[in-house]
């Protein structure tokens, strides 16, 4: 079983819909995708910083517990599109495991954000190894020290910049894995694109680069093209669960 985990944030929900789909259709051996939910996590107690831009930005390290620190699993952000059969990739960090000393593998983007601002006006955080964490394979019984208790109180940027692991048992993925869309310029062979600005579900972002790979997928998905309204319909709250 190929576990992936994406992360999820109620204002992106095409979003990760979108990358699901992209992933189920070009996989090559079963999978499992778990919704990163914070509501899903009770033992997650940490309040959402101000500089985190979605919900997810700090339970993407719960990923090798959740998994019972066992095999291997992928995490991803929401604003991706896969291209290629990421089975591939994880069976390429499995490769690499059976030999070395990684406990996760990333790509290791070297580059300074261009804008201040992502995603419709969220505020653009810059750090060193920024976006490393976008797309992380685990060798999860390497990421024991990746404890609840410790995502819940570690430092934001001792999480982004992998402070938790030695730099050797970091592992590098090639970039096309973890394409970086308006950083980097167009590439026709990228097999994960990633929006990190913006995707075309945002308004401003409906001609970035690459937004017709995003677009064909939504398509492919549900049949229709994708006219994002400008006053969506209110949609009533959930039930409260019964105790």
């Amino acid at each position: 079983m190929l576990n992936v985990f994406i992360g999820w944030d109620a204002s992106e929900s095409v979003a990760y819909h979108v990358l699901a789909h992209s992933i189920i259709r070009r996989v090559r051996r079963p999978v499992s995708i778990t919704p990163l939910c914070r509501d899903h996590f009770p033992f997650f107690t940490r309040k959402r910083g101000p500089l985190e831009s979605t919900d997810f930005s700090l339970s993407r390290f719960l990923v090798p517990y959740l998994s019972g620190y066992t095999g291997y699993s992928l995490y991803m952000d929401c604003d991706m599109v896969a291209l290629a059969d990421i089975g591939e990739l994880v069976e390429m960090c499995e490769y690499e495991g059976s030999k070395g000393e990684q406990a996760v593998w990333v790509c290791q983007h070297n580059y300074t954000p261009r804008t201040a601002t992502k995603m419709d006006d969220r505020v653009q955080t810059v750090y060193t190894r920024k976006n490393w964490s976008s797309l992380m394979v685990f060798r999860n019984n390497w990421c024991r020290n990746l404890t609840p208790e410790y995502v819940n109180t570690a430092l934001p940027l001792n999480l982004h910049r992998f402070a938790w692991a030695k730099d050797h048992e970091i592992g590098t993925l090639p970039l096309e894995w973890n394409w970086l869309v308006g950083e980097y310029p167009p590439h026709p062979l990228s097999k994960v694109l990633h929006y990190t600005l913006g995707g075309p579900w945002h308004g401003a972002y409906r001609s970035t680069d690459h937004a017709e790979e995003w677009l064909a997928e939504y398509h492919d998905m549900t049949g229709a093209d994708f006219y994002p309204l400008s006053h969506p319909p209110r949609i009533p709250p959930l039930e409260p669960r019964s105790s």
